[in-house]
């Protein structure tokens, strides 16, 4: 079960790996030519943007935790 998982694991990263180098070039120039203040807003835009999601799926396992500590306990 263990080399199932593993071997699982290894897929996904190696799969993916092209995501990882999704990086526009030209979005990337346009970004580094603006200035400071300008780079301050998409740096506080990216974490405005990443924190709902973020919630949701902290939210989402958390529940998750806490229903099947529940439903072990009436189990038991």
């Amino acid at each position: 079960m263990r080399i199932r998982a593993t071997l699982l694991t290894a897929v996904l990263l190696l799969w993916a790996a092209p995501a990882f180098s999704q990086g526009c070039a030209m979005c990337r120039s346009s970004a580094e030519a603006t200035s400071k203040d300008g780079q301050k807003a998409i740096s506080r835009g990216v974490v405005v943007l990443l924190v709902p999601p973020l919630g949701v799926m902290s939210l989402g396992v958390g529940l998750a935790f806490r229903y099947g500590r529940k439903r072990d306990l009436e189990q038991n």
